[in-house]
């Protein structure tokens, strides 16, 4: 909307404009575009979340099971906001052995890398695999992590164990039961201590 005020005293005329309340009102809001990566193979899903991370998204979710379609998967979901840039990296671990999965993690860590999702999927060579995906910000100046990694087919043992690394400064990221190699139905636990708390 335009305003012309008269300045009579100087015989000139000032055209103001002013943004109407609706007019501002209709601007679009930034949008998120996403994008679904789903793969049998959990070495494909790290080449894609990858080549989606250098375009410019980011992860946000992931789930392991049965898909109409595909049979059993792993499905990721990936967000980019705007014209963001590719900041971020990704590694995908994936074991049915849980002892090599807190070693895997700890041996990321040390490479930048920090927890992100995990996921239970039943890989094709037969059996559950945990799934964990972690993400590296190459902006980020941070020390490692420390990661724990519980195992248990008893709840009971898991709150004593997560007791007793509670209160060394490890915290739940998240958990999944899965059938793994060794101990048959358990709940694994994924814990970590940033480095600012040891």
């Amino acid at each position: 909307m335009k305003r012309t005020i008269w300045l009579a005293a100087l015989g000139v005329a000032l055209v103001v404009t002013v943004p109407s309340p609706h007019t501002a009102a209709a601007q679009p809001p930034i949008g998120v575009e996403h994008r679904v990566l789903a793969t049998n193979k959990t070495s494909t899903m790290e080449k894609e979340l990858n080549a989606a991370a250098e375009a410019g998204f980011r992860f946000t979710a992931v789930m392991g099971g049965e898909t109409a379609i595909g049979g059993s998967e792993v499905v990721a979901v990936l967000a980019k906001r705007g014209d963001s840039r590719g900041r971020y990296a990704y590694r995908l671990l994936a074991t049915n052995r849980t002892s090599t999965m807190e070693k895997e993690l700890q041996e990321a860590a040390a490479g930048g890398y920090e927890y992100v999702g995990q996921t239970v999927f039943k890989s094709m060579f037969g059996g559950d695999e945990v799934v964990c995906i972690l993400e590296r910000d190459k902006d980020s100046a941070a020390g490692p992590s420390q990661y724990r990694l519980l195992a248990t087919s008893r709840t009971s043992t898991l709150e004593k164990e997560l007791v007793d690394i509670g209160g060394a400064g490890f915290e739940v990221l998240g958990m999944t039961v899965a059938k793994t190699a060794i101990g048959g139905k358990e709940l694994v636990a994924i814990t970590r201590r940033a480095a600012s708390a040891r």
